[in-house]
């Protein structure tokens, strides 16, 4: 499962397109989608509280509170059975640490962030003397019964019994993730999967500043409208002050660095600093593209280097879709007459260019 989910996550192919960001979602992704996962969620509710029995509703409860911890969290079903809920859960700042076994007995711990009414929840059975019991070992239940029970609610929600698998939770809460826009490294790292190539850059941000990032998505239940389609995540490295402007030099998620020019002004009201967060936006008319692999020589600060995933022809305009090494797509419109002239294709390689004034910096998205 976690190959299927690891290919999923580094799948180049684009397959759906919506009008506020471009998803890497293949075809054959067959799981269930938000309103079927609260569907989901409700109906485990019901079956919790249809029993007046005491044993039978705490027992109902906890493989209840395992389904919500895969569903909000993403975790592999066993790392969620392993948890101490006394020691592994942080209700105060919502967060659960989940952890695992690496190479010669290495444990690699990730905090995941989860909502505030799930923690909630999680700290009223923590407090609830008829649960005394079970602390220790609250999600210490057999695998095979919590399956069943899985099963059982996926059938009474109507859907195939096969997405009642705590594996084909974890996937649907992958491309959830996906949809909400958080960055593939950020959800690799949510799931606890390798990122190759990103290592270096990764160490760069903290388990609090990964914390942070992981929160404003999770909070943002509806994207901020914006005309940009092309939006970075980045840490503050340096801020160069002039007379008049500001250079503020920028580091993403998947390592590249980028610039910036704003007036004092704007520094002031946005209140930046180094090693703070902001949101980089660039709209999609404002990227150059140029085709080939050697470096262009070119005025612009920021230059990214990519491959063309999509080309979506229209009667005036081009929209090329551009995935970067790290897995962000960014997406350049052009003019038909500008397609003609660069002749790019799909797989073939480009570079992205775009100057210092081009960025808008979005300070209120964090």
């Amino acid at each position: 499962m976690d190959e299927l989910i690891s290919d999923f996550l580094s799948t180049r192919k684009l397959t759906r397109l919506n009008s506020a960001s471009i998803l890497t979602i293949p075809e054959n992704a067959r799981c269930l989608n938000t309103v079927q996962l609260d569907k989901f969620e409700k109906s485990f509710r019901q079956w919790v509280d249809r029993t007046i029995r005491s044993d039978v509703r705490i027992s109902r409860k906890r493989i209840f509170l395992v389904f919500m911890l895969i569903r909000y969290t993403g975790a592999r079903f066993n790392e969620i059975l392993s948890l101490n809920a006394q020691k592994d859960i942080d209700v105060k700042n919502n967060i659960v640490r989940i952890g695992r076994k690496e190479g010669k007995g290495k444990l690699e711990l990730r905090d995941v962030y989860i909502p505030p009414d799930l923690a909630n929840e999680i700290n009223e059975v923590l407090n609830d003397r008829k649960f005394s019991g079970f602390l220790s070992c609250l999600f210490k239940i057999d695998p095979g019964h919590v399956r069943r029970k899985f099963y059982e609610r996926a059938q009474d929600c109507g859907f195939l019994k096969e997405y009642g698998n705590p594996n084909a939770i974890r996937r649907a809460r992958t491309i959830e993730l996906l949809r909400s826009n958080i960055p593939t490294i950020i959800v690799r790292k949510l799931l606890g999967l390798s990122t190759p190539g990103l290592t270096t850059s990764l160490l760069k941000f903290s388990n609090k500043d990964m914390r942070r990032i992981t929160q404003y998505y999770v909070d943002k239940e509806s994207r901020r409208k914006t005309s940009a389609r092309n939006t970075f995540f980045c840490k503050i490295m340096r801020i160069r002050k002039g007379d008049i402007q500001v250079e503020v030099e920028m580091m993403t998620l998947g390592g590249y660095s980028l610039f910036a020019v704003i007036t004092n002004e704007s520094l002031r009201r946005l209140q930046l600093k180094p090693d703070s967060f902001i949101m980089a936006e660039i709209k999609a008319p404002w990227l150059i593209l140029s085709k080939g692999d050697t470096e262009p020589e070119s005025s612009a600060e920021n230059r990214l280097k990519g491959t063309v995933s999509m080309v979506i022809r229209g009667k005036i305009t081009t929209e090329y879709i551009v995935l970067l090494p790290d897995g962000t797509t960014l997406c350049s419109l052009v003019t038909e007459e500008s397609r003609q002239r660069l002749g790019l294709k799909e797989g073939d390689t480009a570079w992205v260019l775009f100057n210092s004034f081009s960025i808008i910096l979005n300070a209120d998205r964090i």
